[in-house]
């Protein structure tokens, strides 16, 4: 409840009329202060007139005056900078380190804002808001959506540019981890990505001239070669031998094949193909983030994925279980999920590392001209009459469910703000 409590005096939500300290001294609140999610008081740079004097320093709140007590405030000098202690039950008195008593306002907030903030924090439903969502003119939720887009595109832009730190400037590196995360598709994102920080993308081109040898790099790293395995899989058996030597060439350390994920997954998607395109593409030099850089349409973007897997897996999906000939390469929708993850964002960092806007236009008109995503996500927001008209729209809906809705950050969404003094609509 104290979460509901900064909200409200920081949104100057609470009867600002009349207001009088437990001692009866007159308050005027000029500046709530900065909300600190840091150790220490709970805003900074607070200023407050008490009585006839003008203080400037910190406020804490707290549902209970005791609780100030309880957390060890009262020995903590840290806290002697508090002018003010906001509270909604006086149960005690309290005082600095020094022992100076600290002034404490008893906050006064309407029935209609803690009912609301219950009701959007302890539904269990996917969408506690959803009912309700109705109640919103159609530019509040565009609004939205637009500035959630941007804020999901700018974490994954952060992401990358965190990456660039670490790699040394390395863009084509950066885009090998990127597409990797990327190939695993939500079910095995964390595993791929584990698999391409493991295995430099310099040792690999070292060997590119060899598909058998790159995808024995990567199925070997990968944890996914056991000489116990598939003994009458030949190729298999290979691969097995050939990852033992390239381990002890370069000093490798194999994943945990536990890592990957293959429950209720259809053998299409698998990681083992996935492996499989990822080495296809390094075969080939892999200079992707170059012509990403490079290409400025969605069907030339679509081309870079214009992969296809034959040999040994035109009749496998995994090892050791033939499957029925057929060719195999990454269908429309996985496509789409590729420029989503890896290029959009790719471009987009490089527009803000570079100071160069047209690559962030970039990112936005491809984002813009693919269809929406079709998950669980967006069909429970469809269902509550948000539609999604493209790729940009689904984005922000997964980050308004994964940041906002998730976490119970209904304070912190623009939806609940406008929900929580809204009166509700009982049906």
């Amino acid at each position: 409840m104290e979460k509901l409590l900064y909200y409200v005096w920081e949104h100057r939500l609470f009867d600002n009329r009349n207001l009088l300290t437990t001692k009866g001294e007159k308050i005027e609140i000029i500046d709530p202060g900065h909300r600190n999610s840091d150790s220490g008081p709970d805003f900074f740079n607070a200023k407050i007139r008490i009585g006839e004097k003008l203080w400037a320093g910190n406020v804490e709140i707290h549902k209970n005056a005791s609780d100030w007590k309880l957390h060890n405030h009262n020995h903590d000098k840290s806290y002697d900078s508090v002018i003010l202690h906001v509270i909604e039950n006086n149960d005690a008195e309290i005082v600095r380190s020094t022992g100076e008593i600290i002034p404490q306002l008893i906050i006064r907030y309407p029935d209609i804002i803690k009912d609301n903030y219950e009701l959007l924090i302890h539904q269990n439903s996917f969408l506690p808001c959803g009912d309700r969502l109705h109640e919103l003119p159609p530019l509040f939720l565009t609004d939205w959506i637009t500035s959630l887009a941007m804020e999901r595109l700018q974490e994954k832009a952060r992401r990358i540019c965190n990456w660039l730190e670490s790699y040394r400037g390395n863009w084509e590196e950066v885009c090998y981890i990127t597409l990797s995360r990327s190939l695993g598709f939500g079910t095995n994102s964390d595993a791929f990505e584990r698999l391409a920080r493991s295995l430099p993308l310099l040792f690999m081109q070292k060997h590119a001239d060899s598909l058998f040898q790159i995808e024995a790099f990567l199925f070997g790293q990968a944890g996914l070669l056991d000489p116990e395995h598939f003994p009458n899989d030949a190729y298999y058996q290979r691969m097995v031998n050939e990852y033992a030597f390239l381990k002890n060439k370069f000093g490798l350390s194999p994943l945990n094949p536990e890592c990957w994920k293959f429950a209720r997954l259809r053998p299409a998607n698998f990681p083992h193909q996935r492996i499989a395109l990822l080495a296809q593409l390094i075969h080939q030099g892999f200079s992707l983030f170059t012509q990403i850089r490079e290409t400025k349409d969605e069907k030339s973007f679509r081309r870079l994925f214009d992969l296809y897997l034959n040999g040994y897996w035109d009749t496998h999906y995994s090892f050791g279980q033939p499957s029925p000939q057929r060719p195999k390469a990454l269908g429309k929708s996985a496509v789409d999920i590729l420029l989503i993850n890896t290029v959009a964002p790719l471009l987009y960092a490089y527009g803000v590392k570079t100071g160069n806007e047209v690559y962030n236009e970039r990112a936005m008109n491809l984002l813009e001209n693919i269809k929406a995503e079709q998950n669980r996500i967006i069909r429970y927001f469809s269902q509550a009459g948000i539609k999604t008209d493209n790729a940009l729209d689904s984005q922000a809906l997964i980050q308004l469910h994964t940041a906002y809705c998730v976490p119970k950050k209904c304070l912190y969404c623009r939806i609940g703000h406008r929900l929580l003094s809204s009166p509700i609509n009982c049906k």
